[in-house]
């Protein structure tokens, strides 16, 4: 497998463990159109890699992701964007669910929005303490999609509903003290512990982990039929929304 997928997604080779970087350090790796859609190509592609074992995603520079750019947001403005930028996050988790190998997410600074919900379908997350996360759909008007609402599986009904109501941002202890993160360390530290964890998770028998994974999965599988499923669904409604609207034309214009 090349060892760069897409200019703004890097994917390195450590032994069994594969690196993915997301590379757009000057945007806070927001997600971009080419973005989305070379993450959305990238699990079958590692899942087919014969030699990995176990994959960590971080990001470049010092945001792990900042969610969707204004470009993807423009798009949103348009019936057929609309239906694009759906289908494709409702295919990125599907992908998630079903992707057999563990995922470490690096949280090497802020996970907003998409960088957020991923945390949700990661299989271990480690945390850098000076990061936060946040998923603001409903500030700018749009029905939190993208896999937020898979949070009660990790947090309550309670305090999910709080994070995305309030749309507030979520320090590293506290989302360690929810269970959305498993390790906190400084951030200089944090792709060396998550590599630590995907070697010893690589070295696991191979066949029980990922069944055992896929077993686990099932949890957040029925939620793509149940909630899931639903929130991505308005959400596509919600980009045609008065709010929505005048958030973007404020920020990028027509």
């Amino acid at each position: 497998m090349s060892e760069e997928t897409e200019p703004e997604i890097l994917v390195e080779s450590h032994g069994p463990v594969r690196l993915v970087t997301l590379n757009r350090p000057e945007s806070r790796n927001a997600t971009s159109v080419t973005m989305h859609h070379a993450f959305l190509s990238l699990w079958p592609q590692l899942a087919a890699d014969p030699d990995a074992r176990c994959v960590v995603v971080t990001g470049a520079g010092k945001a792990f992701s900042a969610g969707g750019d204004y470009e993807m947001m423009r798009l949103s403005l348009e019936p057929a964007g609309r239906w694009r930028n759906v289908d494709e996050a409702r295919r990125l988790l599907v992908e998630l669910v079903h992707f057999p190998l563990p995922i470490v997410a690096a949280v090497n600074g802020p996970a907003v929005g998409l960088g957020a919900s991923f945390l949700a379908f990661s299989d271990f997350v480690v945390m850098a303490d000076s990061a936060f996360i946040a998923d603001p759909h409903i500030s700018v008007g749009l029905v939190c999609g993208d896999g937020g609402v898979a949070w009660p599986l990790h947090v309550g009904l309670l305090r999910a509903k709080e994070m995305l109501l309030l749309g507030g941002r979520i320090g590293a202890d506290e989302a360690k003290a929810m269970g959305l993160v498993n390790r906190v360390v400084p951030r200089t530290d944090v792709v060396d512990e998550a590599m630590a964890i995907a070697q010893r998770l690589a070295a696991q028998p191979a066949g029980a982990l990922q069944d055992t994974k896929r077993a686990l999965n099932m949890y957040l599988e029925s939620s793509l039929a149940g909630p899931v499923g639903h929130s991505l669904m308005t959400e596509r409604y919600s980009m045609a929304s008065r709010e929505h609207h005048e958030f973007v034309q404020q920020q990028v214009g027509r």
